[in-house]
């Protein structure tokens, strides 16, 4: 992930610098964009045997055809940044015909920053109801985007209905949830709670427990190593977290705080107050598995 990440980040960046080249030159997007997010997804763009250039179809050529197994997997139709194929439906069912009349299922359009996936046929659907991904390098978070994208790599792409329609059954029951009144944070707590953990709050402790494991919140929570089974060795543990993602004199305080502590004799209650002062001074989120 941290390659596809990485290729988004640049294409994103080009497009930024470059934008008047990228909505005249659909070439230019071939070569500087769209390449570049494929060989990042584990497409080897410069073999025959996974890509192949201008694949003829009964239609017209593709730009790209992409193989899996000897046969082509799914068509891949390029234009320049110039073309909203947000709005301008015509790209996307000159795609729908080059997979039809070839008998290819699946089918990815994209202008370099948006990109669409599509399953090319089924029986009484309409095109809307076929577009598996949307995504948009531009306007989109870029874990989104990862993610997304993600589905269109050379290990997953198998498996690319399975997960588009996960990805937004996730969507719909996330949004549904957030229109309930449920705050994304829980939401998001819920999500990657540790299975058969039961984590006590800071503000929830007397400073009797003997802690088995310290987490804080980042995103998920997150498991930090112990240095002793204790509310001083969660305390220790948080510092050593602090200090990890502070950069500069701020780290050198901290690890100087950390040394400090570490060397000296305090008692539970102390090491909970200095805890719970740290929650409320840099907006942390700290438990305790018992």
């Amino acid at each position: 992930m941290e390659e596809l990440r990485k290729a988004i980040i640049s294409v994103a960046k080009k497009v930024r610098a470059h934008r008047s080249l990228y909505e005249k030159n659909e070439e230019a997007v071939k070569q500087h964009l769209i390449g570049e997010i494929f060989q990042a997804l584990g497409w080897d763009w410069n073999n025959p045997e996974e890509v192949r250039p201008e694949e003829r179809t009964e239609d017209g050529r593709a730009d790209y055809a992409l193989i899996l197994d000897g046969n082509v997997f799914a068509y891949v139709e390029a234009k320049n940044l110039g073309v909203n194929i947000l709005k301008n439906d015509k790209p996307l069912r000159q795609l729908g015909r080059y997979c039809f009349n070839s008998g290819v299922r699946y089918g990815i359009l994209t202008n370099g920053a948006v990109w669409i996936a599509l399953k090319a046929f089924e029986e009484g659907s309409r095109l809307s109801d076929r577009v598996l991904l949307i995504t948009n390098i531009e306007e989109e978070p870029l874990n989104k985007v990862v993610l997304k994208l993600s589905l269109l790599s050379k290990s997953r792409i198998r498996d690319i209905e399975r997960l588009a329609s996960l990805l937004k059954a996730l969507e719909l029951s996330f949004a549904g949830l957030r229109k309930e009144g449920y705050s994304e944070e829980m939401l998001i707590e819920y999500l990657t709670s540790k299975g058969g953990t039961n984590l006590v709050p800071v503000e929830d402790l007397t400073g009797t427990e003997a802690p088995k494991a310290a987490y804080v919140y980042d995103n998920g929570w997150k498991l930090l190593p112990l240095p002793e089974r204790s509310i001083k060795g969660v305390l220790l543990a948080v510092l050593l977290y602090m200090e990890k993602n502070s950069h500069g004199p701020q780290r050198e305080e901290i690890r100087k705080a950390y040394e400090h502590i570490r060397a000296m004799t305090i008692s539970p209650r102390t090491a909970l107050e200095i805890l719970k002062k740290l929650e409320e001074e840099e907006k942390l989120r700290i438990s305790v598995e018992l």
